[in-house]
């Protein structure tokens, strides 16, 4: 038997698991939110707290937040789940022609297993051919199957390819700060080095390239070496819109020094500035031209966010380009060990790529969910912007797209004082003192990652319209409560 430390076997604790698990956390299922699942217990078993009802802000995860799912997928998906559907007399009343033919086709691709039997670990191949037909009526550039691997989640998209890029503790991933958790939880768990870079919050959190070339500059003072640029766009938790001629910027500092992009677009349908749009790195890269076919990309797409909102599903893609051939066969290795991804997730993400279109029996039902979802998510941003704007000391860049605020917050020192008491920071109590007064579930920052000095908090924007006054009525009263009880 292999020995460890000089012993044969040793007894499991909490002492001697893995340092790298030790080292990872992942602020939006912290310890508040813990809390909060505690809260939601008392709750039901008749405790009183100042508020009736719990409101979990502090994830993307818009339908339990009580968005309606999209008619057209939960229909197909219904059939594809229980196929009889598809010959019971009942579902030609029940269900549109275009629904009918399109569950058919899924089922058909599936072969007789449908939705219970394991796929092609790159996903179902029609619905990576869905999925590259979205692709190219975005991009206006070809998409081939062969380039996509339909995934649980962007998530599980990070992770295989932070597996393939780390290799030790001097591999390191140039990482926004603030960034979405996942990127620093992975790279701890593969044992790797996370290097943060600040998008100028002054300037709407846009990605100074000048900046970039410091940070890379002392990250090889430090003996690191950098295998890629990770990029959020539309910004988890900023909601900064990257403009295209930032991308460009980007492109060609990844080219100068031989990284690796992940470009993470899963709010690329998230844009509610009118002056903005959003523009894929793919289609940036392609439209550089040939000079630019030796940068590596990692594209990637959920079906969590957007107006479709199923992260239970657990669907997304990622494209991968610019790809030498013994990376993508490491890259399908190390999918194959995970088997496939979700069968019911690569069906929804190929519809989500590949909706109804005009002319088609579901389209106008379709395109009014999805446009008042759309709708909705803009007024939505507005009024939190607005609200936090009113706060006093607090200050919410514009919300330009994704799901979130990342407002700042300045704190009296009185509330640093009693943080400091008690081990945690003052955005920690502010968060917590709101839950425990409002009910409202947010994010303290640094959990984030955040510039030195600076103190900020997330909360989504997804409190659905009837709600979404009341929650900033708490939260008025809230912050007006805490800043008297700790200036005094």
């Amino acid at each position: 038997m292999p020995e460890a430390n000089g012993l044969a076997s040793v007894r499991l604790t909490g002492e001697n698991i893995s340092p790298h698990v030790k080292k990872a956390e992942y602020a939006v299922r912290g310890d508040i939110v813990v809390r909060a699942g505690e809260i939601a217990k008392e709750l039901k078993a008749g405790k009183k707290f100042p508020f009736s009802d719990l409101v979990m802000c502090n994830i993307g995860n818009p339908q339990a937040l009580g968005q309606k799912p999209v008619t057209f997928y939960r229909q197909v998906l219904a059939i594809c789940d229980y196929p009889q559907l598809l010959d019971a007399p009942e579902s030609q009343k029940l269900f549109p022609p275009d629904v009918l033919k399109r569950a058919k086709e899924y089922l058909d691709a599936t072969g007789s297993g449908g939705t219970g039997a394991y796929t092609h670990s790159q996903g179902v191949e029609l619905c990576r051919e869905h999925v590259a037909k979205g692709i190219k009526e975005r991009d206006g550039h070809d998409c081939h199957v062969d380039d996509l691997y339909l995934t649980e989640g962007a998530s599980g998209a990070v992770k295989n390819i932070l597996q393939i890029l780390i290799r030790n503790e001097k591999d390191a991933i140039l990482i926004p700060f603030p960034q979405y958790p996942l990127y620093s939880a992975a790279i701890a768990l593969l044992g790797g080095t996370v290097v943060p870079y600040y998008p100028d919050e002054n300037k709407g959190w846009q990605i100074d390239p000048s900046h970039l070339e410091d940070v890379l500059a002392q990250s090889k003072k430090d003996g690191l070496c950098i295998r890629a640029l990770a990029v959020i766009t539309p910004g988890n938790p900023t909601g900064q819109v990257i403009p295209r001629s930032n991308i460009e910027e980007l492109i060609k500092f990844s080219k100068n020094h031989d990284l690796a992009v992940i470009a993470d677009e899963v709010y690329q349908v998230n844009v509610y500035n009118s002056s903005m749009k959003f523009d894929s790195f793919k289609k940036t890269i392609r439209d550089m031209g040939s000079d630019y076919d030796d940068v590596p990309l990692f594209s990637l797409q959920s079906i969590s966010k957007g107006y479709y909102g199923e992260c239970g599903r657990r669907g997304g893609y990622m494209e991968i380009i610019n790809i030498p051939a013994d990376v993508r066969a490491a890259m399908y290795k190390v999918a194959s060990i995970n088997l496939c991804s979700n069968v019911n997730g690569q069906i929804c993400t190929a519809m989500v790529m590949n909706p109804p279109k005009e002319g088609e029996e579901s389209y106008p039902l379709y395109k009014k969910e999805r446009d008042g979802l759309l709708d909705s998510l803009k007024r939505r941003a507005e009024m939190i912007e607005g609200v936090l704007n009113e706060l006093e000391g607090v200050t919410c860049t514009s919300i330009d797209g994704a799901l979130y605020a990342f407002p700042s917050i300045q704190l009296p020192e009185g509330a640093f004082k009693k943080a400091k008491e008690i081990g945690k920071t003052g955005e920690w109590l502010y968060c917590k003192e709101m839950l425990e007064n409002t009910g409202i579930v947010i994010v303290p920052g640094n959990g984030f990652g955040q510039a030195d000095g600076t103190h900020h908090f997330r909360t989504t924007i997804l409190p659905q319209e009837d709600q979404i006054e009341s929650v900033c009525d708490r939260m008025r009263k809230f912050h007006k409560e805490f800043l008297s009880k700790y200036k005094n």
